[in-house]
């Protein structure tokens, strides 16, 4: 199976919004933590390991915005 990158979502800013709600009130180490079990969570739903690895390495070269221009 092959990553699919197309937006598939129906409302992206709800999802963002979801995601800036979950991590409200939480420490650093806590965010962390979330993020971290959320990922598995997802991994596991995925289920691929190679479309998990696509995925990790399409991670890793996506520049993040607040970087981009800095070099």
């Amino acid at each position: 199976m092959t990553l699919d990158t197309s937006p598939r979502l129906a409302d992206p800013d709800a999802l963002f919004a979801l995601l800036v709600d979950a991590h409200r009130d939480l420490d650093p180490d806590a965010s962390r933590r979330l993020d971290a079990r959320l990922v598995l969570i997802l991994a596991n739903q995925i289920g691929d390991m190679g479309v998990l690895r696509q995925a990790i390495e399409a991670a890793r070269l996506v520049p993040s915005p607040a970087l981009a221009g800095q070099g």
